[in-house]
Formats: C-alpha cells, structure tokens, sequence
C-alpha cells in the first residue's frame, strides 16, 4: 500500500480524496497556487506545497511543478481527481517515468480514449453500438457534407478531443455546414489547442446514459450500473439519477458485459466512465469515454456502497477487483426502489463563482429542491 499520495488538484475533489486517504492510512500532500493558500484542502491535508502563482498554466497545469513537488515530498503515487491534468496522457508518463505511480489508467490507453474518434472505431472493432457517422477526423467542410449527406441530416459535428459542448454544432441543413464547421474548429483550437472534428448522426430528444467501471491490473473489469444525465443545460449536466427508469436489467446487463470484455481486451485500468445516448427507442449508442473519476460519482458510491475514490487507489496499489468490490453488488443494490439523485447546480444557471454539488436520496428531497430550486426541477 502506498505510504504517502500528492494530490494534483483543488477544492471538492481534493478533500475527497484526502477523506479517502484517511481512512486507509495514507498521508496526504496538496499543491496550490498562491491564490489557493488558504483553501480547505490545503490545510486537511498532512503536507501542502506552493506551486506558482494564480494562473492554472503556471501551477496546477504545469507538468513540471507538480512534478517537482511530488519528487520533495517523496510521495509513492498522485492522484490526479478530475478536471486539470485528470486525463493528460503525458502526465501521466512522467509521472511513471520518475518512478511516481499514476491513480489512473496507463498513458497510451488515455491517449486512445482521448481521442473520440479513435475511442469510437476501437469500440465500434468491438461490437459496442456506435451513432453512424464519419471515419475519423473531417479534413474539410467539403467532406463533412460528404458525410452528412451520407448519414442523413441532422447531423452533430464535434471536437476530437473536447467536452462539455464546446467545438460542438449542430447541423440541420447543407446551407449551414461550412459556417457552422468553421465556428466549430475555431472554438475547438481555442479551448483545446486542438480543432480537429468529426461527425455524428444527431439524436433528436436523446437520454445521456453513463456506466461506471472499475478495473485492476489483471484484465478484469467490473460495470456498477448506470447514471442518468439527460436533464442538462448548455450540454451541462444538472441532475443524475441512478438507476435510469429507461434501462431494463437485460440492456444493463447486455452493455456491462460487452463494455467489461472490451475494456479487459483494451488494458484499461482503474476508475473509468462510457457514455451513452439513448435514442427514443431505447437503443444506446457510445458517444465517449471519461478516464478518470467523475463529479457525479457520489451517485454510483451511494446506490452500489462502493467508495470508487478508495477503490481507485487500492486497485492501483495492486489490489485485485475482487478483494475491492467484495461481492456481487450489482445485482442486490441495483432494485432500489428509490433511485438516488444527485443535483451539479452550475454556476451560469445560479449565477455564482463555485459549482454547487448536493446529494439527494428520494421523492421527499426533489420535492424539496423544486421548492429552492425551481429552474432546475
């Protein structure tokens, strides 16, 4: 087990796995920025360490930094938590390279996840149901009409390696594809560093379905159900629920087993999310995968009583799945009755600097947030 664990992140996720690290044992270290000198996580943790000064690219993104404070602390693994560099490809391989173990999963499977659609084709090999759409990245608005004549309008154009809706169109006609593409690369460079896109079919009125994995270093895999996302804003998720009212015990079991085959043949490792759309006629299609740990996993943790935080770092301590999940979980937590809920109010739809996160369990506590919270119910 690892005797010491930097954390390369702030706020809600920090503490969480401090939290984590606690009750295993494990002493902690925290990084920040100047800004961030007096923050929760800074002072829970066992040790903090000053990485620059407020700007993310000079603390918190600089590889080097946190690196470097990780080598002073002589910590055995960092976890990264999400956002920032949760899911940077050569983070993590420094890491590793400098004898520090990553809380994730190894470099090269992040980079194929990372890359839409090089995670669409390797799970379309597969045989997980995937939206038609293009071969790859579009080299041009002249072959994303190509495309979309092929697949049928509407069509969705997104950024290879974005999120949260940004480098994201919509396409309904042949007249608005060449100014739509071009604002969709445009914005995908400036958010990412990257404009590359590709082509989806677009879903008209569609559910986000997301399954929860776990996985160890011996190629076995372990789905803990779904969550339901479909209630967002600006492509931001708002409420989660789980499990989804849409997804029959068959389809779950059906998904799970073909994503823990695949996820197995793939070597992935640890904590790890698919998601899904779901057209109107229950049909799931994989749209991406998130290769860390997400803001919404309370809800998995509550309905399953598996603390994924915890399981992250024994599973890459070297545990195995089976001594980390402790039975078939799955199978007894997953007929609740009560589905477990879990609001993300965001900060452009309640106007405030932070992201408010607020665990809920039953009718009684939506009934109540309808109350305070209208516009989101």
């Amino acid at each position: 087990m690892f005797k010491k664990i930097l954390i390369a992140n702030r706020g809600e996720i920090a503490l969480r796995v401090i939290c984590a690290c606690k009750e295993l044992g494990i002493r902690t270290v925290a990084i920040y920025s100047e800004a961030d000198r007096n923050s929760l996580h800074v002072r829970f943790a066992d040790e903090a360490i000053c990485i620059g000064p407020p700007q993310l690219s000079q603390s918190y993104l600089n590889i080097p930094s946190v690196i470097s404070a990780a080598e002073i602390a002589n910590v055995d693994a960092i976890h990264p938590g999400y956002g920032l560099l949760a899911e940077n490809a050569n983070f993590a391989e420094v890491a590793e390279t400098c004898n520090i173990k990553f809380i994730g999963p190894p470099p090269e499977v992040t980079r194929l996840m990372g890359e839409k659609e090089k995670a669409r084709a390797a799970m379309k090999r597969a045989g997980v149901p995937i939206l038609p759409g293009s071969d790859g990245i579009l080299a041009s608005d002249g072959e994303a009409m190509e495309w979309a004549k092929q697949v049928g309008f509407p069509v969705i154009i997104k950024a290879s390696a974005g999120g949260g809706g940004r480098g994201m169109r919509i396409v309904r006609s042949e007249e608005e594809l060449p100014a739509l593409f071009k604002a969709a690369s445009s914005e995908a460079a400036a958010a990412f560093g990257n404009g590359d896109l590709y082509m989806e079919k677009y879903v008209e009125r569609p559910r986000h379905i997301e399954f929860q994995v776990l996985a160890d270093q011996y190629g076995n895999v372990a789905s803990l159900g779904e969550r339901e996302c479909s209630i967002q804003r600006r492509h931001q998720k708002l409420l989660e629920e789980s499990p989804s009212t849409q997804v029959s015990p068959d389809l779950r079991e059906q998904i799970g087993q073909v994503l823990c085959k695949t996820l197995s043949d793939v070597g992935y490792v640890n904590a790890g999310t698919i998601e899904f759309l779901m057209d109107e006629d229950r049909k799931l299609y994989f749209i991406e995968m998130n290769t860390r740990i997400q803001v919404e996993h309370p809800v998995t943790e509550m309905v399953t009583d598996v603390d994924l935080v915890k399981s992250q770092i024994l599973l890459a301590a070297g545990e195995r799945l089976e001594s980390v999940l402790h039975g078939p979980i799955l199978r007894t937590l997953l007929r609740l009755a009560v589905p477990n809920v879990f609001a993300m109010l965001a900060a452009a739809a309640v106007g405030i600097g932070e992201t408010l996160y607020v665990g809920l369990l039953g009718k009684t506590a939506l009934a109540a947030m309808a109350l305070v919270f209208p516009f989101v119910i």
